[in-house]
């Protein structure tokens, strides 16, 4: 017998899933009439501090390349002539 079948032979209410008992965000808004949460807020805040750092390791590998791979390996001269 399956579960749905025997829940209801039982008289019992069906079994609710935990996603979607889970999905719902239960934080703290962090103003009323704004439907922002509070962890929302804080997921944001991380993406964005994770987007920067990852933008800063480019930069340096790109400057990298630019001022010490580029020139040695012949691809082009530096125009300050070193």
């Amino acid at each position: 017998m399956g579960e749905a079948k025997r829940r209801s032979a039982q008289g019992l209410p069906p079994r609710q899933t935990k996603s979607a008992e889970s999905a719902k965000d239960n934080s703290p808004r962090l103003v009323s009439w704004i439907p922002l949460s509070r962890n929302q807020a804080d997921r944001f805040v991380q993406l964005t501090t994770r987007g920067a750092w990852i933008g800063i390791a480019a930069l340096v590998l790109f400057w990298i390349a630019v001022r010490f791979i580029g020139p040695t390996a012949g691809w082009w001269e530096l125009a300050d002539g070193r």
